[in-house]
């Protein structure tokens, strides 16, 4: 298996950590105590990027994998990489907006539904011929 599909599951969870390290921060920020989910609307806003993003790397990690095993690792890492532009889109602008998410979670979405349609297919080749 490519090393470059190893680096771009680290990248994801190495991102996953700074979203969660940022909910931290602004929890501190904004004065929203644990367990307390809400209470400002820019922590609540920096909660859902992370939520989401957790939400998005259970479907987007097997199917990176699988992508890069039944078809190829080195369009693995090309949509691997999208995906991530895509979740630093989305952050970057939910951060600001929750309008602004749109965007790159279009990116990240599409991504995603290429790697599992790839995967789909790739097995379904792999296992008939």
């Amino acid at each position: 298996m490519s090393p470059l599909v190893s680096l771009i599951t680290v990248l994801a969870l190495l991102l996953y950590l700074v979203l969660t390290i940022n909910v931290s921060r602004y929890r501190v920020k904004y004065n929203v105590p644990a367990p307390q989910m809400t209470g400002n609307q820019d922590f609540e806003r920096v909660l859902r990027v992370q939520q989401n993003t957790l939400e998005q790397l259970v479907l987007f990690l097997p199917v990176l994998w699988l992508f890069s095993l039944y078809v190829s690792p080195l369009w693995g890492t090309v949509l691997g990489v999208v995906w991530l532009i895509g979740r630093i889109a989305y952050a970057w602008g939910y951060y600001q907006a929750a309008k602004r998410r749109i965007i790159g979670f279009g990116i990240s979405s599409i991504s995603s539904l290429v790697l599992l349609l790839g995967s789909l297919i790739g097995i379904i080749w792999v296992t008939i011929f």
